[in-house]
């Protein structure tokens, strides 16, 4: 067996960041493979090539590379590693648990992973509601239609792993009839909320619902929520449509 030791060149008086320095290809070589946990004998990942693919469908293959002791893993993971040889690898995770791992390649060929599934957080598509007021009948029509724009989120799977989520954002779709008189008519997107929630926030958001709250005298008061995905920051904004047709919003809560 070969010691990852033996397969890393010293980058001892380097200047700048560590993770643009150059990688060790022998130890790329080595970690070529399916990867599994000492203790559960559960598939953790399959190393090919540059990329590393996680057992489960909803994470994304990500770029790796090692550069001295360390494993790097997409945009955003470094891992420490503790011991590598063509079988073994023991690294710390994102909680700094030490993950025990070994090749098994029996599982070479037999390793089968479904395409990376886009995820969606809305189950309810369409909302039909009838509302009085001053003696009044209006029809309020909420449509939510998934879009092909992502959004993506970093979290931790099982072990313990910094792994990247796909969702689909929505377009809300807000239609209010008086009569067959068409009083409203919007298309929501998240970025029109850009003034109510922080853009850093924003960005790894997905507009996930907008619902009918109450009427009053200021009109029809609808509240959408914008989410992380599997997080629990949520901002809920307030949407007063008067009935004139006019719009305006109100941070509730986040």
């Amino acid at each position: 067996m070969m010691m990852l030791a033996t397969a890393i060149t010293s980058c001892g008086g380097r200047q700048g960041n560590p993770a643009d320095a150059p990688e060790s290809l022998e130890a790329k070589q080595l970690l070529q493979g399916v990867w599994v946990d000492d203790d559960t004998e559960d598939v953790v990942f399959k190393i090919q090539g540059d990329s590393v693919f996680y057992a489960d469908s909803t994470s994304v293959p990500s770029y790796f590379k090692v550069v001295g002791d360390t494993l790097y893993i997409g945009s955003t993971a470094r891992y420490h590693i503790e011991k590598h040889t063509e079988h073994v690898l023991w690294f710390r995770g994102q909680n700094d648990e030490l993950m025990k791992l070994n090749k098994d390649d029996d599982l070479k060929d037999d390793f089968q992973r479904e395409d990376t599934k886009v995820l969606t957080l809305t189950s309810v598509l369409k909302r039909d509601t009838v509302v009085f007021w001053n003696n009044e009948r209006y029809h309020l029509y909420i449509a939510i239609n998934p879009t092909k724009y992502k959004v993506t989120r970093h979290t931790l799977n099982e072990d313990g792993l910094d792994v990247e989520n796909v969702y689909y954002d929505n377009i809300i779709h807000l239609s209010i009839f008086r009569g067959d008189r068409q009083l409203f008519s919007k298309d929501f997107r998240k970025q029109q909320y850009q003034k109510r929630v922080p853009e850093q926030l924003l960005a790894q958001s997905v507009l996930n619902d907008l619902q009918y709250d109450k009427t009053d005298a200021k009109g029809f008061h609808l509240n959408a929520s914008i989410c992380v995905p599997g997080d629990a920051s949520c901002y809920l904004v307030e949407n007063v449509i008067s009935f004139d047709g006019k719009q305006t919003t109100n941070l509730l809560e986040y």
